[in-house]
């Protein structure tokens, strides 16, 4: 608030009027030579070269300002002499105002004055300002920055920043001194390690390079190193002490020689964010307010923010997908039917390429139509001069009742190979390598009709002695023995292959094959002309037969229950041309044509079995009866025990419990009291009336008794 003269004496600009509100009784008059008056703070009328010459603005309220008994108070509304006076004398909490920014905590500290506590990474009075961020290796340039601690960080060392990066590995920060690096933090994986002293070590739980930032912390207290993640708790571990001291170096984002970088993964590729050392920040781009930092020596590469590489301009996207960038990565946008990160994968089956008695089966780059086939003719393949891959594998998928069949032949000058039957038995023949090499698969038969895969593959790639092996049915007999070269198999790019047959003109296997592949390319079945789209892939086999052959598509054997083979009602089932009859119970045989023996089914439980025409006939064991000698005879039934007796069942007799005072076979008998005896030797009893005789130790027995007692 100023107030200003008018008298003639005034050196500076002159106003007519005078800020005086209010008068008292008194009539003393303004001396002239007066001639500005400013209250609260000092307004720049008189052209100070700096702020800093004029003293801070005073804060806080006036009351009975007397200028020559004249009071002075402010005017209600504004003018061009006051600035930011208000009536009354509020002391209203400024925290309600909310005046801190970006999540920052308001703190009143007294009459109309307030702190923020701000959250990272945002400093400044109202937590208005946020740490710039530093960008390491855009465009994939070698980036890093070295600091230099200018104090001695006592017992308890914090590092900790924000971090943000797509880049699994990389180094983030060094501690080093004359003698060695200390303190080592770097990216594998995805997660953070911590490393001290050259031998304990920290690992984080969680993945961070997901593009988003995450605040990192370390904390070495004496002799404990923990690790936190967003103030998640990742694990603590036992440290020898370590102590940073003035002079010591901060390496950040990589070190100055690169193949020191190498070892922990490279150079740091991503942006770091309000990067601290205890209480110090170490900032490439220092903010407006004065913060406690440490000086950046040198850095190489590290740029102001945090943009992001353009991966859509190298164009990642395949089959006309749609890049859109996304920070330090890209999202392709991808055409119908196709999918994958950059749309390399075509979904050939959605197009319906094949025809529909097949099915579709999709690859990165192609698409097969898997089916099965009746054989007749042999077919006759060949490479499309384009196969680079090794061929290191055949294999066979198959169904026939012959004991000697051809699946597959080739032969180019030297080099012969032959997959048959021989005797029902597997055998592989391959000819023309560093010695001939027959083998014979001797597990089982495989000519009754069932489907069989036989492959032939390299297992272990080593070029000295690679392992082979020849399964049937995923039964395994390796034949590293016979030293077979990995390129064995590599003649057939270029040789005549023919499929179910010696050549074209040949004898053709009886049977069925379901999909044939060699080098895990299919030998196809149909004509390229029979698809709806041709195949894609660039490395094929392709069918050069006549189409004057036509495939029969399925399988299925002769009809052999045309007419039933099967006797006496039996019923006929086709297995592959074999038929097999169910016949009814009275009737065996392969025909039904043998009438049943009733007693192979063993129906006498407990007795002997005697077969009859269309019957049979149970001879039970004792004790047991019923048409199959199920039934327990009782031979308590109709028994004669007398007097309230119990029956005591027997196998094939019984005997009576007689109640007390009775007895006899059927208790029929009063039973006759016991006489009790001294003897000379022991106590004994006299039975059935018997009485003591006291010469021999025995008794005188009644008439119709006799024994010793």
């Amino acid at each position: 608030m100023q107030l200003v003269c008018s008298g003639p004496n005034c050196s500076r600009e002159t106003h007519p009027e005078l800020v005086v509100l209010e008068h008292t009784s008194a009539s003393t008059q303004l001396q002239p030579l007066l001639c500005s008056l400013t209250i609260g703070a000092v307004r720049d009328i008189w052209g100070s070269n700096s702020e800093s010459e004029l003293p801070v603005a005073f804060l806080g309220c006036f009351r009975d300002v007397f200028l020559n008994s004249r009071l002075l108070v402010p005017t209600s509304g504004t003018n061009s002499f006051q600035t930011n006076v208000t009536l009354g004398c509020s002391n209203k909490d400024k925290c309600v105002e909310s005046p801190c920014q970006n999540r920052g905590r308001c703190k009143s500290q007294g009459w109309r004055s307030y702190i923020c506590e701000c959250q990272r990474p945002y400093e400044g009075t109202n937590c208005e300002q946020e740490y710039i961020t530093a960008r390491f290796g855009n465009k994939e340039q070698p980036s890093y920055g070295v600091f230099l601690l200018e104090d001695d960080l006592g017992d308890t060392l914090t590092v900790s920043m924000f971090v943000r990066t797509r880049q699994t590995s990389g180094l983030l920060l060094i501690l080093a001194n004359s003698t060695s690096q200390y303190f080592r933090m770097w990216l594998d994986g995805g997660r953070v390690h911590v490393q001290i002293n050259n031998y304990e070590s920290l690992e984080g739980q969680s993945v961070i390079s997901d593009g988003h930032f995450h605040l990192l912390t370390i904390k070495l207290e004496r002799t404990t190193a923990s690790l936190f993640q967003s103030a998640h708790n990742q694990g603590s571990t036992a440290i020898r002490h370590i102590q940073a001291s003035e002079g010591d170096i901060v390496y950040v984002g990589g070190l100055t020689d690169p193949r020191a970088s190498a070892s922990f993964g490279g150079y740091f590729k991503g942006c770091v964010q309000d990067l601290r050392v205890n209480s110090k920040r170490l900032q490439f781009y220092p903010i407006a307010t004065q913060v406690e930092s440490y000086n950046l020596q040198q850095h190489n590469n590290v740029q102001q923010g945090c943009s992001s590489d353009n991966a859509c301009a190298v164009n990642p996207c395949f089959n006309s997908g749609v890049c859109y960038s996304m920070w330090d990565d890209f999202l392709c946008n991808c055409p119908p039917n196709t999918a994958g990160r950059r749309c390399e994968e075509v979904k050939w089956c959605e197009m319906s390429p094949c025809p529909s008695s097949t099915i579709c089966l999709s690859h990165s780059q192609g698409f097969d139509c898997e089916c099965q086939i009746k054989t007749g003719s042999p077919l006759h393949y060949r490479g499309n001069s384009n196969i680079k891959r090794i061929l290191n594998n055949v294999s066979i998928r198959f169904r026939t009742r012959q004991s000697v069949a051809t699946l597959l032949y080739t032969q180019m000058g030297s080099h012969t190979f032959t997959v048959s039957l021989l005797d029902s038995q597997m055998t592989v023949l391959l000819v023309g390598v560093d010695q001939n090499v027959s083998l014979v698969h001797s597990i089982g038969p495989v000519s009754d009709g069932l489907w069989h895969t036989v492959e032939l593959k390299m297992e272990t790639v080593i070029l000295q002695s690679p392992l082979w092996v020849l399964a049937l049915d995923g039964n395994k007999m390796p034949i590293e023995k016979f030293r077979i070269p990995p390129n064995a198999l590599d003649f057939l790019k270029d040789a005549d292959i023919f499929l179910g047959g010696m050549n074209a003109a040949g004898i053709s296997m009886s049977g069925c094959l379901g999909p044939v592949e060699i080098g895990g390319l299919f030998l196809p079945f149909h004509m390229g002309t029979e698809l709806n789209i041709p195949r894609p892939q660039p490395e094929q086999f392709i069918r050069v037969d006549s189409d004057r052959v036509t495939l029969q598509y399925g399988c299925w054997g002769a009809r052999v229950c045309e007419p039933s083979p099967c006797q006496n009602s039996g019923v006929c089932e086709d297995v592959f041309d074999l038929h097999h009859c169910t016949c009814s119970s009275e009737w065996t045989g392969l025909q039904c044509q043998e009438p049943t023996d009733r007693c192979l089914s063993n129906p006498c439980l407990f007795g002997n079995c005697t077969s009859l025409a269309g019957e049979y006939k149970c001879d039970c064991e004792p004790g047991y009866r019923g048409g199959q000698c199920e039934l327990e005879v009782n031979t308590c039934e109709n028994n004669n025990c007398s007097n309230g007796a119990t029956c005591l069942k027997g196998l094939q007799r019984y005997a009576c419990l007689c109640p007390q005072n009775l007895t006899g076979q059927y208790c029929e008998l009063p039973q006759l009291p016991v006489s009790a005896c001294i003897g000379s030797r022991w106590n004994y009893s006299c039975f059935h009336g018997g009485n003591c005789s006291k010469e021999d130790n025995t008794c005188l027995c009644l008439p119709g008794f006799t024994g010793q007692w």
